[in-house]
């Protein structure tokens, strides 16, 4: 006997932000029947198995932004089905460090951003660093954001599921799926829906731009190479940052805590070809190559980011003595560390305004028809699920019922 294929909800995308919007429409509505969709033959292969892990606090998010929204209730939600899973956290709190005089001045604009965002933040002098982290260094000050903590996105995705599964929702792996539109309606073939939540994402732009949507937007693949040591040869208390580039979307090579007792170095933010090339040969697309070089060229002729610049600096992070020097003015003593392993390399797809040359920094919806397209879920977007899962249905879903 075959399975039932239809469903009054389709979402294509079994990662955080799939999985997010699932549960929240069968709490609103425990009546509908949702599928999710997967191309995978499991849960985390991509974005949401290999991010960091890192329950963001909220204080880097302009106030206006969604990102700025969701973080900060994102983050005690995930703290609340941490405690429902059994599932461990790191309550490590992060610091972030100056360098220079002028990286000094900007944790004012940081501290600004966590108070309007309702985040607990403060600006210490450096004599009080040692308190928080002994190993550390700074400038003149740096920020104590004690909210941040870390926990283990794989068990996350996993305990997740559980909860959409346990409320009646149905998941299909293995499924490439096809989106189409005609008439108006869009469809995927053989899963026939009333509704169709486009959450797939370093895919979900491609899936939208062939039945006419997100024309304006091109897709630029950033990896993130890790590397990482044993605790017990590093001892570092909590997460350590440096003062993020002001225009760039990227946080800058930092160290983090692992549930695993591992301190990982990084990560970088190297433009690459593919969405799903975590090595030179492996997952390789001409069709991606495309839309990096397409996203790249926006970039160079825009005058909102200094890509060139960002190329020759991050390029030399792929070797593994140019990343650990990079964290050096962090962690003086990292100089003496020998014995770093790679980690399995995360890839963050950033969409290019191809018309204004610039990178996307906040969540992108857009609603056609049918059908809802979640376009642009980066960094926080694993801290933001769930409450952002809630919105979806709230501003879109809700009113298609």
């Amino acid at each position: 006997m075959g399975i039932n294929t239809s469903s009054d909800v389709l979402i294509i995308g079994s990662g955080i932000i799939g999985l997010s919007i699932g549960v929240a429409i069968l709490q609103a509505h425990p009546d509908l029947r949702v599928r999710i969709l997967e191309k995978e033959q499991s849960l985390g292969v991509h974005a949401s198995g290999r991010n960091s892990g890192v329950l963001h606090s909220g204080f880097y998010y302009s106030p206006e932004s969604l990102k700025a929204q969701f973080c900060r209730n994102g983050n005690l939600e995930l703290r609340a089905l941490c405690k429902r899973h059994s599932i461990s956290i790191l309550n490590c709190g992060k610091i972030v460090v100056s360098r220079n005089a002028t990286e000094d001045a900007l944790l004012d604009n940081l501290l600004s951003r966590g108070m309007q965002n309702g985040v607990q933040l403060e600006i210490l002098d450096k004599q009080e660093l040692h308190k928080y982290e002994p190993l550390a260094t700074t400038h003149q000050r740096f920020i104590w954001s004690p909210q941040t903590a870390v926990s283990d996105p794989k068990r996350v995705i996993e305990a997740l599921k559980l909860e959409f599964l346990s409320q009646g929702g149905f998941i299909t792996f293995a499924e490439d799926v096809r989106l189409q539109k005609i008439k108006g309606e869009f469809f995927v073939p053989y899963w026939p829906t009333k509704f169709i939540i486009n959450a797939a994402g370093a895919q979900a732009d491609r899936l939208a731009r062939r039945v006419g949507l997100a024309q304006d937007l091109a897709m630029i693949p950033f990896m993130g190479v890790y590397r990482s040591i044993e605790s017990k040869k590093l001892p570092i208390r909590t997460l350590v940052y440096p003062v993020p580039h002001p225009v760039n979307p990227f946080l800058g090579v930092h160290l983090t805590l692992t549930v695993d007792k591992h301190v990982k170095v990084g990560p970088t933010a190297i433009p690459i070809l593919g969405r799903e090339q975590y090595s030179l040969f492996d997952g390789f697309s001409a069709v991606d190559s495309y839309e990096s070089i397409r996203a790249s060229i926006s970039l160079i002729t825009g005058q909102e980011h200094d890509f060139s610049k960002l190329v020759r600096d991050e390029f030399p992070k792929l070797w593994n003595k140019n990343l650990i020097a990079s964290a050096i003015p962090l962690i003086p003593s990292l100089a003496g560390v020998e014995g770093w392993r790679k980690r399995k390399p995360g890839i963050r797809s950033q969409l290019v305004n191809v018309r204004t040359g610039k990178l996307e920094q906040d969540f992108i919806v857009e609603h056609a028809e049918n059908s809802i397209h979640v376009l642009n879920a980066v960094s926080p977007g694993w801290t933001s699920a769930l409450p952002f899962g809630r919105w979806i249905v709230e501003n879109y879903l809700s009113r298609l019922i």
